[in-house]
């Protein structure tokens, strides 16, 4: 800058505008270079490092070009050639000097944010990261580096050793305590959650309380986000998954089957002996002829054994309409394209309730998908409902008002037939 305020002065220029002058002239003059230098690094270094990361076969290198890392790196080339020049500028020397060492700095610390992001990114491609996913510890390792970051910025500003504020940390511990509380928690969790293999992104889980019903699409340091069924977004803070209880769906998700477990209700009064005539129909049902067949044989033999007179059918053993329904739902179920045979497969008789006999069908669908689960779940009490007439029995329901309303007119009807007689 003398040399430049020299030449102004040997043009007889006024030694006080040549001062201010010459100033405006660096200033400017860095301003160009350091424009200069940034257009060489963005539109040509930027370029040609564009143009070899994306013509490799590599795929790591193409996550450092969409995290912005190369082009986060090209901001320390203006401040570099700014601190090299603070000199020129004595009176300001140190405060330029300052300046462009926070700048750097910050830079800094957004290049390894991003280079911490795309690390998490490539982990993200392997399988391994549904199982162990490391979200929280890079979140973990970021906070580390910011507060470091920041203790390094405030210690250049203010002309300190950094090693002066990092030894009044245990004096603020309660005070670190309490700001990064829920990181804290949500490390700790995190940990238990890897360590213990309790939930992993795409598993179903199902917490009531935080009306979360979905797949979890994201596990970071402090929540969990899972994507409901409506597609909504509930967000569990970490450590909630290990204070709280919830449901992991996965299990279902990897046996190949999900259950079935519902109940028909029998109205009791329609439970009867089975009649000749009932026996000889059910010998025409493709699933019960064999059945029929077997059992009559069976409990004949055990009847002519104990020599049990048959003449009322309380004696000895015989069949019942709700045995024979029992079997032809088994039997049903065992030729059911949608029933995993592989799993538990039964249908049994519950307590009795006020609302009739409850006839439970304990399956396991062999397609986990909710729609074709609730599809073949549809299809076979569909057949049901409509088949258990067939054997003399009736379903209960709650009176409804077409039934009250059908009573209603069998009386009015009784009572007309009356005042005629009369």
């Amino acid at each position: 800058m003398n040399y430049i305020s020299n030449m102004l002065l040997d043009l007889e220029m006024d030694p006080t505008i040549a001062k201010y002058l010459s100033i405006v002239i660096m200033i400017f003059f860095i301003a160009t270079i350091c424009i200069i230098a940034n257009f060489i690094t963005k539109k040509v270094v930027f370029r040609v490092i564009s143009h070899i990361v994306r013509s490799n076969k590599f795929t790591w290198d193409d996550m450092l070009l969409e995290r912005r890392v190369f082009h986060n790196l090209s901001h320390f080339v203006p401040a570099i050639i700014i601190y090299y020049f603070a000199s020129t500028f004595p009176s300001y020397q140190n405060l330029i000097e300052k300046g462009a060492i926070t700048y750097l700095i910050i830079m800094g610390l957004i290049v390894i944010n991003s280079v911490l992001n795309t690390v998490n990114d490539i982990y993200q491609t392997f399988e391994i990261s549904k199982i162990r996913p490391i979200k929280g510890y890079i979140q973990v390792v970021n906070i580390i580096v910011i507060t470091l970051g920041i203790i390094l910025v405030i210690a250049n500003l203010i002309g300190k050793s950094p090693l002066i504020f990092l030894s009044g940390i245990g004096a603020l511990s309660a005070v670190i305590l309490l700001v990064f509380k829920d990181s804290l928690l949500g490390l700790v969790a995190g940990i238990q959650l890897t360590a213990n293999d309790m939930v992993r992104v795409g598993d179903w889980i199902e917490m009531p309380k935080y009306g979360a019903d979905g797949d979890i699409v994201d596990i970071s340091l402090n929540t969990v986000k899972v994507q409901n069924f409506d597609k909504t977004i509930t967000t569990i803070p970490s450590y909630a998954l290990i204070s709280d209880s919830f449901i992991n769906w996965r299990g279902m998700q990897t046996s190949g089957g999900r259950r079935i477990k519902r109940s028909l209700f029998i109205d009791i009064t329609s439970i009867i002996f089975c009649t000749d005539e009932m026996i000889e129909k059910f010998k025409n049902i493709h699933y019960l002829s064999d059945h029929i067949i077997n059992r009559e044989r069976e409990i004949a033999e055990f009847n002519a054994r104990h020599e049990i007179n048959r003449n009322n059918p309380v004696n000895g053993r015989a069949l019942t309409n709700i045995g024979v329904f029992r079997a032809y739902i088994r039997n049903y179920l065992l030729h059911h394209p949608g029933i995993n045979q592989e799993m538990t497969l039964m249908v049994r008789q519950l307590a009795p309730t006020e609302h009739g006999l409850p006839l439970e069908i304990y399956a396991f669908s062999n397609d986990i998908r909710w729609a074709v689960y609730e599809t073949a779940q549809a299809d076979i009490f569909d057949h049901l409902f409509a088949v258990a007439q067939e054997f003399e029995l009736r379903l209960f329901q709650n009176p409804s008002g077409n039934d009250l309303k059908a009573v209603v007119e069998e009386s009015r009807k009784v009572s007309m037939v009356r005042d005629m007689e009369h």
